[in-house]
């Protein structure tokens, strides 16, 4: 499903002493099917451009297209229920999220409420189960007895049982250590090949924008100011300091090592991997040359 921002702008508490605007002209198109980083520091933007994203907000300037839906500035949007399931949030710590006694109660309660038969409902909350990792014991359990990062699991199974087109990640890793994060990031990538889904992912991390996206959107003072491939973005880090950023460590540590060697190598490193085979084999063509 393809979302479209055209000249969005939204200000909180409009028309109030307290009015703060967050958004402006922004203009940012997430093709259907692609994996789309939104980052940029603190303030910038990204969780009220989110927000927009399966209507939770309404634009107080320009207009939103989710799919074939246009949500425009000064009308009241009807019908906001499908658009809801088609585009699936999982925000941070959506453990906070999980109320019932059951953790298949839980995963359940989405598509019963938006009319999905019982028996539909109860599979898929199956298969999310096996598909996250976690034992089929779990589904009888209250998600308040799990682990921190089986809670997790769950609620993001919450999310995935409501069957969406877009998923849109907002610091899904907040809080996990290193194996658990990794686990979790792989885990969405494999979904956004395998279901074919447009996934947007809200980060501070440039390391998991580099890794798994194909596009990037950086938000600066609550304006849209750059989109492109990771390898361009990354790759100019005048303006990503600019815009207040810093590269990703792999494209910190492959400078550095240029630097150190004297020699300079095709394009950036995006990923560990990626750093340790351009490093084998930049020190193999200096062995040659010797």
């Amino acid at each position: 499903m393809e979302i479209l921002l055209q000249e969005v702008g939204y200000s909180y508490a409009q028309n109030t002493p307290f009015e703060k605007r967050a958004l402006q002209h922004v203009n940012l198109h997430i093709p259907s099917g692609s994996y789309t980083a939104i980052i940029g520091h603190t303030g910038s933007g990204k969780s009220t451009v989110l927000q927009h994203l399966n209507a939770l907000l309404a634009p107080t300037e320009g207009a939103v297209i989710i799919g074939d839906r246009k949500i425009e500035a000064g009308t009241k949007a009807k019908n906001l229920r499908e658009i809801r399931r088609q585009v699936g949030i999982v925000f941070q710590f959506p453990e906070q999220q999980l109320f019932d006694e059951t953790v298949l109660k839980d995963i359940m309660f989405g598509p019963l409420n938006f009319g999905v038969p019982e028996e539909e409902a109860s599979r898929r909350a199956h298969e999310l189960v096996s598909l996250l990792g976690l034992p089929p014991e779990v589904l009888e359990k209250s998600p308040f007895d799990l682990s921190g990062g089986q809670m997790r699991r769950v609620a993001i199974a919450g999310v995935l049982a409501m069957d969406p087109s877009v998923l849109v990640l907002d610091e899904p890793t907040a809080g996990l250590d290193p194996r658990g994060r990794r686990e979790i990031m792989d885990l969405f990538h494999k979904l956004h090949v395998e279901k074919g889904l447009t996934t947007v992912l809200v980060t501070h991390s440039m390391e998991d924008a580099a890794r798994y996206a194909d596009r990037i959107a950086i938000m600066h003072g609550g304006k849209c100011v750059v989109t492109g491939e990771p390898k361009d973005i990354f790759a100019n880090e005048e303006q990503l300091l600019d815009y207040r950023l810093e590269p990703p460590r792999t494209v910190r540590l492959q400078r550095q090592f240029e630097e150190k060697m004297g020699i300079q190598m095709d394009g950036i490193s995006l990923t560990e991997e990626a750093l340790a085979k351009n490093i084998a084999v930049a020190l193999g063509e200096g062995r040659d040359s010797e």
